[in-house]
């Protein structure tokens, strides 16, 4: 599902619709906050997506989404030395 601002949905509205009519979601927001859900109409007895659903609950009220953007990547960190499991054993030993 594709969740974009309404200044942007309305800059690219024909391949926003050409996106849903190949079974796309779209979620507009404004201001981070879910306004409209564009859905194929072939969809319509289907159970909606997870986003589409609490998009839902935040429009009534019931859920508060994310305010903050999702974390980046964390890279893992390379350790010279021997193996922190055995540096556990020795040390419970």
């Amino acid at each position: 599902m594709a969740i974009i601002g309404l200044s942007t949905f309305r800059q690219h509205l024909s391949d926003y619709l050409r996106r849903v009519q190949r079974g796309e979601e779209i979620l507009v927001t404004e201001q981070g906050m879910p306004i409209a859900l564009l859905r194929p109409i072939g969809s319509l007895d289907q159970p909606a997506s997870l986003e589409a659903r609490l998009a839902k609950m935040a429009a009534e009220g019931r859920v508060s989404l994310p305010t903050r953007r999702r974390l980046k990547r964390v890279r893992p960190v390379k350790i010279a030395g021997p193996p922190i499991s055995r540096t556990i054993l020795e040390d419970r030993r």
